[in-house]
C-alpha cells in the first residue's frame, strides 16, 4: 500500500536537518538500525517490515499540504522549505532480507547517504522495522509452540489501529501464521484468509441447530461450527455432528469441517469432542480452538493431550501482550572526511550495552558445513574477508573468555546485508509475502532446537572481528585519554 509518510516522523528530525541545511552540512554519514535485547526473552528475532520501509523511502514527498503545515509552524526558515520541494532520498541502503533470523547488536539496516538524508529517516524506519519484527518473532513463537498445526491469526480487532492490524498481518503471516482474519491483508498481501462464525450467528437463529444448518447450506465446502455458545458438550457438538450427518447424506464431501471451540476447558473439551466426533463416524473433521491463546497456553495445552488441529491466535499475538516493544536504534557510526574516507564514529555511555560499534559494518553468518546449522554470527569491518580455508577462535563479544574454534573446511560463511538502494534508486525485488514465510521456515531449521525454547533458550554467540574489537576499544581508549587530560 503506498503512502505518503514523510511526515510521520519526529519534530527534531526536522530541526535537524534545518540545521544541517544553513550550516551547509553535507558529508557523508553512515548509519546502522540494530537492536540490543530479543523480545519475549526468546532466543532471537524474525526481520520484518522491509517491504514497507521501501515503499516508505520510495514516496517521500514533501507535498504542498506539507509545506503549508510546516510553514505554519514558523520554525522553519523560507530557503529550507523551498529545500524540501524536491527532497528526495539520494544514498545507499543494505539490509537483511525479510524474514531472516536475527540476534542482539547486529546491523540489520545500514544507511550511507548524506547526513541530513540518512538523519531524516530514522523515525519512520524504527516505527515500520520494530513494530514488524516484533510481531513476525511473536508468531513465530507461536507457531513453534504449536508444533505444526496451523496456526490463524484474527487480532484485527484488538490490535492498536488499522496499520497495525494490517502490517502486523503480514508480519504473522512472515512468522509462520497460515492464514490470517483480516480481509485487507489478504487483499493487499496475496495471503490466505479464514473466518468462520460469531456467537451472535447462532444467537440470532431460533436454535442453534437452525443456525448450523444455514451456515452449512451457505458453506458446504467450508463448514466450521462455533460450539460453545450455550452448552459445548450436550448441544454444540451434537448439533454439529447432525448438521455433518445431513452434509454426508447429500453426498456432499468437504475438504475442511468441524467445530470451533472459544471457551472452557480446551483441553478437556477437545478430548470429548474428539471421542464423539470419531463415535459419529467424523475422523476427519478438524477441532479449532481460540479463547485468549499464547504460545505458552498453546504448549501446556499440547502436554496435556489436547485433540486441537487449528489455533486461532488473536490479542496475545497481534499486540505481543507480553512485549510490547522491540527496542531497535539507529546510531551514527562513520563520516566521509575531505579525503572521501570513512572516519568510525563511536558513542560511549557508562552503561556499556549502550557504547557503540565504530565502522563501517557488515554481518558474516558462520554454518556448519555438515548440517547448515548456524554455529556463530561475526560483527567485522566491511572491507574484511574470512577464507572458509583457515581456522579461527571465534569468542563471544561480551565473554571473550568464551572460545569456539572453527576448523578450515568445516564452515560455510554467509554475508547477510544485501543493497536495496544504491543512489537513491531501489535495486532489490520485494519476494511475496508467502515467499518469505517459507525462507522464515528455512532460516528456522538452521537454529538448534535450544534456541528455540520458549523458556530460557541458549543465546547464540556473536563476535566482533579481531580488527573491529580492537577499532572499538582503541577509539574507547582515547576518549579516556582525552578526558583524562
Amino acid at each position: 500500500m503506498n503512502k505518503n509518510l514523510t511526515l510521520l516522523t519526529d519534530l527534531y528530525q526536522l530541526t535537524m536537518m534545518q540545521g544541517y541545511y544553513q550550516n551547509n552540512t553535507t558529508q557523508t554519514a553512515v548509519f546502522e538500525m540494530f537492536y540490543r535485547k530479543n523480545p519475549s526473552q526468546n532466543g532471537f528475532a524474525i526481520f520484518a517490515g522491509l517491504h514497507q520501509f521501501i515503499d516508505y523511502i520510495n514516496n517521500i514527498n514533501f507535498d504542498v499540504d506539507s509545506l503549508e503545515y510546516l510553514k505554519s509552524l514558523n520554525i522553519f526558515t523560507p530557503d529550507f522549505l523551498e529545500y524540501l520541494k524536491n527532497f528526495k532520498f539520494t544514498g545507499d541502503i543494505y539490509s537483511i532480507p525479510e524474514g531472516t533470523i536475527i540476534f542482539p547488536e547486529e546491523p540489520l539496516l545500514r544507511v550511507t547517504a548524506p547526513i541530513l538524508e540518512a538523519q531524516f529517516i530514522e523515525t519512520t524506519m524504527l516505527n515500520i522495522i520494530n513494530h514488524q519484527s516484533l510481531i513476525a518473532t511473536k508468531a513465530s513463537r507461536v507457531v513453534h509452540a504449536a508444533n505444526g498445526d496451523p496456526v490463524l491469526e484474527f487480532g484485527l480487532r484488538r490490535a492498536q489501529g488499522p496499520d497495525s492490524s494490517l502490517y502486523g498481518a503480514r508480519a504473522a503471516i512472515i512468522g509462520g501464521c497460515s492464514s490470517t482474519s483480516n480481509v485487507l491483508a489478504g487483499k493487499e498481501f496475496d495471503v490466505k484468509i479464514s473466518g468462520t462464525q460469531a456467537h451472535s450467528w447462532i444467537m440470532s437463529f431460533k436454535s442453534e441447530l437452525d443456525a448450523f444448518r444455514k451456515y452449512a447450506d451457505l458453506f458446504p465446502d467450508k463448514c466450521l461450527l462455533l460450539v460453545d455458545t450455550y452448552d459445548t458438550i450436550t448441544s454444540g457438538i451434537p448439533n454439529a455432528i447432525t448438521v455433518f450427518d445431513e452434509l454426508k447424506a447429500k453426498g456432499l464431501s468437504s475438504d475442511f469441517y468441524g467445530i470451533r471451540l472459544d471457551s472452557g476447558d480446551l483441553a478437556y473439551l477437545s478430548k470429548k469432542a474428539r471421542k464423539m466426533l470419531d463415535a459419529a463416524g467424523h475422523k476427519e473433521a478438524k477441532i479449532c480452538a481460540s479463547c485468549d491463546l499464547d504460545e505458552y497456553l498453546i504448549a501446556d495445552l499440547k502436554r496435556q493431550g489436547a485433540k486441537i488441529d487449528t489455533w486461532g491466535v488473536g490479542t496475545k499475538l497481534i499486540t505481543s501482550d507480553d512485549c510490547p516493544s522491540f527496542g531497535g536504534v539507529y546510531k551514527l557510526v562513520a563520516e566521509k572526511n575531505g579525503n572521501n574516507n570513512f572516519i568510525p564514529k563511536i558513542k560511549l555511555s557508562d552503561n556499556p550495552d549502550k557504547v557503540t560499534r565504530p565502522g563501517v559494518k557488515k554481518i558474516i553468518r558462520v554454518y556448519d558445513k555438515e548440517n547448515y546449522k548456524i554455529k556463530i554470527d561475526i560483527i567485522a569491518l566491511e572491507d574484511e574477508h574470512f577464507d572458509e580455508s583457515k581456522t579461527y577462535i571465534i569468542s563471544d563479544h561480551k565473554a571473550r573468555w568464551k572460545k569456539m574454534t572453527i576448523q578450515g573446511g568445516t564452515y560455510i560463511t554467509k554475508e547477510l546485508l544485501i543493497p536495496i538502494f544504491l543512489e537513491g534508486t531501489c535495486v532489490y525485488n520485494t519476494p511475496t509475502v508467502m515467499e518469505i514465510h517459507s525462507h522464515t521456515k528455512q532460516e528456522l531449521n538452521t537454529l538448534w532446537d535450544e534456541f528455540k525454547r520458549l523458556v530460557n533458550p541458549e543465546r547464540l554467540p556473536v563476535d566482533l572481528s579481531d580488527k573491529l574489537y580492537e577499532l572499538k576499544t582503541n577509539m574507547i581508549e582515547e576518549y579516556r585519554a582525552v578526558e583524562l587530560i
